[in-house]
């Protein structure tokens, strides 16, 4: 059946009951507010906008991909705070010729990011339109910790990535061709461009260890680096022995791998400097050092301003 052909009512009830509640939802859907809890007095917040062939194509995405996506963006950017993902409310504007299964599997795509970080999916809008648009508002409770902000990192802290390189922009390049992935790398780099899997759970645990400075990777490691240096006044020195890693990941096919991992986005993976004596735990990677100037290199060569994601480009 058409979403078009049924009232606002019974869309809300084919989709609100797979939305997960979260552990800081008091009040769900169905009021005119969802109410929080916000225990530490303070709360992160963000939001973001998918739109349909700029950030997905449905011929590409199934609508539970696209839900995970749209999740995954914005509680990167909570957990890039150092914060907990608390609730997110969620408008979308929709073609009429959808049909009320997809806003279905939707919903349980934002689950799938929601319910294991304890989210809730709290509220939102529908509305009618000629492609489909998504906004997400996110919130976080900082649990006491300080908010970790991209313009702290200090000279000499090391640079870490939590997360994956390259991996999305491999699966963006294999789903272009038009191709089926081959092997597992291959599966699962195309998993990960339609459906990114951010370490939500390294945002908080960065905080504890005493993160600088942090900020999510989702326009590519060069230009967030760069972002990351020029709030922090520093420059960001990366070394590519240290990239092999995230190389090693990618598909053996995968063209210009090390382009991929300098300037491919939507892995949102997590950047961010810590101080240089800490040994690092498990799902950490160090890629370099904070020096003093500005810019960002590789392998002590300045890197061109160009590459990673433009909105308007």
């Amino acid at each position: 059946m058409r979403i078009s052909e049924v009232d606002e009512a019974a869309l809300l009830g084919a989709f609100v009951p797979h939305l997960p509640k979260g552990r800081q939802t008091l009040l769900g859907p169905g009021d005119d507010c969802a109410v929080l809890r916000a225990p530490d007095s303070r709360y992160v917040v963000t939001t973001d906008m998918l739109v349909e062939g700029s950030h997905f194509k449905c011929e590409w995405s199934t609508p539970r991909q696209i839900g995970a996506r749209a999740a995954a963006q914005n509680l990167a950017d909570v957990a890039a705070m150092g914060a907990f993902p608390t609730g997110i409310v969620c408008s979308l504007c929709l073609r009429e010729d959808l049909q009320v299964d997809w806003l279905v599997e939707f919903a349980k795509g934002l689950a799938d990011r929601c319910g294991p970080a304890g989210c809730g999916v709290v509220g939102g809008d529908l509305t009618r339109g000629p492609a489909i648009a998504i906004s997400i508002t996110a919130f976080g409770d900082l649990r006491g910790q300080t908010a970790v902000v991209r313009s702290g990192a200090k000279v000499g802290d090391q640079i870490v990535v939590a997360g994956t390189l390259g991996m999305s922009s491999c699966g963006l390049e294999i789903v272009s061709q038009g191709a089926s992935p081959a092997d597992p790398a291959e599966a699962e780099s195309v998993s990960i461009f339609l459906a990114p899997k951010p370490p939500l759970h390294m945002g908080p645990e960065l905080a504890k260890l005493g993160a600088h400075a942090m900020m999510d990777v989702s326009d590519g490691l060069v230009k967030d680096a760069r972002r990351m240096g020029k709030a922090s006044g520093v420059a960001m020195a990366l070394e590519s022995a240290e990239l092999e890693y995230f190389s090693s990941l990618l598909p053996s096919n995968c063209t210009r791998p090390l382009d991929k991992i300098l300037t491919g986005g939507e892995d949102h993976a997590l950047l961010a400097t810590l101080p240089k004596e800490l040994q690092l735990p498990e799902g950490l990677r160090a890629v370099g050092t904070v020096k003093v100037g500005e810019g960002v290199y590789l392998d002590g060569e300045l890197i061109s301003a160009s590459g990673g994601w433009e909105s308007y480009r």
